[in-house]
């Protein structure tokens, strides 16, 4: 694991999101209308901004160098950022992690704010997880803490373990090899109902086709978007990353383009695509037109450096810190586009 890998995923996860976050909740007919291909930036203008899938992804980050490889300081540290982070009014945060936070204001200790849901989001903030940490039982321990905090449901566990083993074959073996990928994530497929494991099967086989992520989308029922259930997001992401094993454009052009929770799909398979790949994969012309502050494309640089010092021994360290007032200016001007977006979605062309 090296500074590179893991600023692949931070950059792969920022650029996956921006990416696809104009284009969340559209229909395919409806989004090709109305924005065209993902091809570039189209947040605002020619210009990208992330939403909570890197912001999560980057909570993550700083908690696991304050936590020093300790899961349960990891989890301290990410609920006390979480925390705060709601006080920032991010934009777009996912129902079950909204209220998981506001229990976590409300007394309730990491242990026992998360609710019963099986939504994607410890799935889009999980890869990172896979890339830093080389033991796979601690890196188990951390997603099952990171997952529960805010969605208790086994299914969300399962599908976050999933990502992370992905993101984690994907540093250290590339993904090339898809029943090698599968074999690998042999710990995330003994769930409650066996529905993962049947999507991924289908996934690897659907690869080997050479189908279309967009077909596969199709295959399993999802012609009208993929949803924020997190084992139909996983096996999509996943497919499109099998797909594209060293083309992280092309990834997330095939996730985008099959409509649903866009930005999280993408987020997802830009940062296991990202974490094969490194800095040198990522869209050069998609990293310059993403306009983030505070958490700029430098901050992520700093970030991976500190990160890639030795997360998992127990040696904790200070995190790569953002000013407060900065995140909360930032947050209202994204809110505004966000509404802004929404208006323009009530014009045509339908």
């Amino acid at each position: 694991m090296s500074a590179d890998h893991i600023l692949g995923c931070l950059l792969g996860t920022a650029v996956g999101d921006s990416i696809g976050l104009p284009y969340e909740g559209l229909s395919r007919r409806r989004a090709e209308r109305l924005l065209g291909p993902p091809v570039r930036q189209r947040f605002l203008g020619k210009w990208g901004m992330v939403s909570d899938d890197t912001e999560q992804t980057c909570l993550v980050a700083q908690s696991l160098i304050e936590a020093g490889g300790d899961s349960q300081k990891f989890l301290a540290a990410l609920a006390r950022r979480l925390r705060w982070w709601l006080l920032g009014m991010p934009a777009g945060i996912g129902l079950a992690t909204l209220k998981a936070t506001i229990r976590l204001w409300c007394g309730f200790s990491a242990e026992r704010s998360g609710v019963f849901s099986a939504g994607n989001g410890p799935a889009m903030r999980s890869a990172l997880l896979g890339v830093v940490l080389p033991d796979l039982p601690q890196l188990a321990r951390h997603v099952r803490v990171s997952a529960r905090l805010t969605h208790t449901d086994p299914r969300a566990e399962q599908g976050a373990l999933a990502v992370a083993l992905a993101a984690h074959h994907a540093t250290r073996r590339g993904l090339d090899d898809p029943e090698s990928v599968l074999h690998h994530l042999q710990p995330a497929l003994e769930g409650p109902d066996g529905e993962l494991r049947r999507n991924l099967e289908q996934t690897v086989a659907s690869v080997r086709r050479a189908q279309s992520t967009l077909d596969f989308a199709d295959s399993l029922g999802l012609a009208r978007g993929v949803t924020g259930y997190v084992n139909h997001t996983v096996p999509v992401a996943l497919q499109a990353c099998l797909t594209h094993p060293r083309d992280l454009r092309g990834a997330v052009m095939a996730v985008v383009g099959c409509g649903g929770d866009t930005d999280t799909t993408a987020a997802i398979a830009g940062a296991i695509v990202g974490a094969a790949v490194g800095e040198s994969g990522i869209p050069q012309d998609w990293l310059a037109t993403l306009v983030e502050w505070p958490r700029s494309v430098l901050w992520m640089r700093q970030l991976a450096t500190a990160l890639q010092q030795e997360p998992g021994v127990n040696r904790p360290r200070l995190p790569v810190g953002v000013p407060a007032a900065g995140l909360l200016l930032r947050n209202l001007w994204f809110a505004t586009v966000v509404l802004v977006h929404g208006l323009r979605r009530l014009a045509p062309p339908y």
